[in-house]
């Protein structure tokens, strides 16, 4: 984690880390992670999410990090919001139980898949359940739409990743050059344990765009599992240098 610029130790006079109260409230964030039963590797990458996410000047051990089923959330004092995708959560506990009319725009039934693509982007950060109707109706209409191929697996990923993988290749069989899709992939087959897989994957999005630090990233931590130390440390240092300028 101090490797991978997570957390902020300084250095003794023999080179050690050495840790303040900040890194140490952040490491019990960790630590409450992984009794929740989180997977090492989702709490590391979601410890650099957060580190993205926060605004300039704010430290991660501001805030705070809890598991919610398969969701990371995020709580900064009475704001809460996923860690994914950045969705904020509402409290509605004490809400005035009322209907409401629907806030979804009504598509007529003869829209074309781009209208609809275009529907469940705008979906996404309101009604992530629309956005996936929006995407799966898009792909009936035209099943190579790649971009509703990727943003319908990214969204059914946590729950269905085997068929997020399938529609992550579906996309690339299409747009052989979608760098995205390419790095989708990757993540869902680590998380199917496919790690030989996830390697392709990562290094094909490499390929494709050689600065996507999180492909550099996931590639050195699989790497280190597989005992390619070497290329761990290679794709390490790639890292570093697109992160930290």
């Amino acid at each position: 984690m101090a490797r991978a610029g997570i957390l902020s130790p300084s250095r003794g006079p023999r080179r050690e880390y050495r840790f303040g109260f900040q890194d140490l409230v952040l490491l019990r964030s960790a630590r409450g992670l992984l009794d929740a039963a989180v997977p090492r590797r989702r709490v590391h990458r979601a410890l650099r999410t957060l580190v993205r996410q926060l605004p300039a000047g704010r430290r991660p051990s501001e805030v705070r990090l809890t598991a919610d089923g398969d969701a990371i959330l995020v709580r900064d004092g009475t704001v809460v919001w996923h860690l994914d995708d950045g969705q904020i959560v509402l409290d509605f506990t004490h809400a005035r139980q009322e209907p409401v009319a629907s806030l979804t725009p009504l598509l007529a039934a003869d829209t074309d898949a781009e209208d609809w693509y275009r529907h469940a982007l705008e979906q996404e950060a309101f009604d992530p359940e629309e956005a996936k109707r929006g995407y799966a109706e898009a792909l009936t209409r035209d099943p190579s739409h790649a971009g509703a191929h990727v943003n319908y697996g990214r969204l059914i990923q946590a729950e269905h990743p085997g068929e997020a993988i399938r529609h992550y290749r579906a996309a690339l069989e299409v747009e052989p050059s979608n760098a995205t899709a390419a790095f989708n992939l990757g993540t869902a087959l680590e998380y199917e344990d496919l790690i030989g897989e996830a390697i392709a994957a990562y290094r094909m999005a490499l390929g494709l765009n050689p600065v996507l630090a999180d492909a550099h990233y996931n590639l050195s931590l699989l790497y280190q599992q597989t005992g390619h130390k070497l290329a761990a440390l290679v794709h390490l240092k790639r890292y570093r240098e697109l992160t930290h300028h």
